[in-house]
């Protein structure tokens, strides 16, 4: 990490926030955020209030696997126009706008499927909810590359900083407001309602401007040197398409593996690993705080809103104690503190619907999600070669969920089979190859710079 150098008044730096990119990315942010837990946890609390058993409740929760490959199609994404589209919006602009639209027809969907649900069919729904998860990774994707093409480095903190804010408001109103429309009228307005709120990222999308494409020189002469070697550089519509390929899918890699040498496989692993206690208990706790007996209500009060002001703190600390330790203490700390909160819950089984204790639960919970997020993210930013920022960055948010997405779909089985307490208690030991590998990337990391230090020292 660098230092920050004090060149920047601290009146400076809040100015940032005022400029129109970086208060684009907080609707981008909120169009980004709204669609995940409508097809993740606010899902899984309508279908147990539809009385789908957990077992199959368990199984949608592989639905958010098409978050975790995204990077399959990241490269289309990145290069390829959209007729019409592309022509008038520009390359970013064109596929955000085609997510988002995905997503509303989704949504809508998935309300119009709600009587075939009753009726004992969840294929309608099943499939309306994969349509929902393509299309929003999509405009993820498009995101990202539009977020770091739209301001220079400097501004690049602040850019996601108000992209998390809107996110994070779009969790809040996807899971607090879509309980609160479902105790009001019902599930199949509440989505309605989230549907009508993605219009909000389409206005954005059609009143800002298209991000300048820099091709920088690294990237050039990288992709020229790999299309020799492949003997994709010769005339012909074959050698085009190859060329197209090794440009957009090979060079990003390549990079990527040739920079990190033989501890490739072990930040791959590591990256895969780190979320996954978290993620695998996610599935579980909307249906666990509703068999344990809270109301919806109590729900949204206390595990929506009061738990967004705890990720919130806990992503504030995880930022600060980044600035002040640098990223790998904090990444150690934050990985026990995910596996460790996950025992809280299992006290909160044996107590059963204690309100106190329910937001104790969800402080710590929240907290160290919020924190270790924050942290996390730190990381995978040092990891990506800006040249190749959209194909590798995808490549680590796809890696980072898809161990958690799968083992999830498991979650159910080992409820139904065991109890709350076994389950809560796997989740936990699911977070300790985390913490060995971070310990073990740090350990790396140190070597490395008393060796550059000893080589600068050898030089003078």
């Amino acid at each position: 990490m660098t230092e920050q150098n004090g060149t920047v008044s601290w009146g400076e730096a809040l100015r940032v926030y005022t400029r129109p990119q970086v208060i684009t990315m907080l609707f981008l942010g909120f169009a980004a955020g709204l669609p995940l837990l409508l097809v993740f946890s606010t899902l899984t609390a309508w279908l147990r209030d539809m009385e789908i058993s957990r077992s199959t409740i368990g199984f949608f929760g592989w639905v958010g696997i098409t978050y975790s490959i995204k990077v399959f199609w990241a490269p289309v994404v990145d290069r390829l126009q959209l007729p019409f589209l592309t022509k008038k919006l520009g390359q970013r602009r064109s596929w955000i706008l085609v997510g988002q639209l995905g997503v509303i027809i989704g949504l809508m969907a998935m309300v119009a499927s709600e009587p075939m649900v009753l009726s004992g069919s969840l294929v309608g729904i099943a499939l309306c909810s994969v349509l929902v998860a393509f299309s929003s990774s999509t405009q993820d994707i498009a995101i990202d590359a539009f977020r770091i093409e739209s301001a220079i480095d400097e501004y690049q903190g602040a850019m996601s900083a108000s992209y998390i804010f809107g996110y994070r408001i779009a969790m809040l109103v996807a899971g607090a407001g879509a309980f609160y429309l479902s105790d009001w009228s019902c599930w199949g307005t509440a989505y309605a309602v989230m549907a009508a709120l993605m219009l909000v990222g389409v206005t954005t999308v059609l009143m800002v401007r298209e991000p300048e494409h820099k091709v920088l020189a690294n990237t050039i002469g990288l992709d020229t040197e790999l299309k020799h070697r492949l003997h994709a550089d010769e005339p012909g519509y074959w050698y085009r398409l190859e060329a197209w390929f090794v440009g957009a899918v090979v060079a990003p890699f390549v990079e990527f593996f040739q920079r990190n040498g033989s501890w490739v496989f072990m930040i791959l692993a590591f990256i895969g690993l780190f979320r996954l206690s978290d993620i695998t208990m996610g599935i579980m706790a909307n249906p666990f705080y509703l068999d344990l007996g809270f109301s919806k209500t109590d729900i949204a009060n206390i595990g929506k809103v009061f738990g967004f002001f705890m990720t919130l703190a806990g992503s504030f600390l995880g930022g600060l104690f980044v600035v002040r330790y640098g990223i790998y203490r904090p990444l150690i700390a934050g990985a026990v503190m995910v596996a460790l909160t996950n025992l809280l819950f299992v006290q909160l089984a044996n107590i059963g619907a204690d309100l106190t204790w329910l937001a104790v639960v969800i402080s710590g919970d929240n907290l160290s999600g919020g924190f270790s997020n924050a942290v996390f993210i730190a990381y995978l930013s040092s990891m990506t070669n800006r040249a190749y920022t959209a194909t590798q960055y995808a490549l680590f948010s796809s890696l980072m969920t898809l161990p958690g997405k799968f083992f999830s779909g498991f979650s159910g089985v080992i409820v139904d089979t065991s109890s709350y307490q076994a389950f809560f208690v796997y989740a936990a030991l699911m977070g300790l190859p985390a913490i060995f590998l971070a310990c073990l990337i740090w350990k790396r990391d140190r070597g490395e710079l008393k060796n550059h230090i000893e080589e600068d020292i050898a030089i003078r």
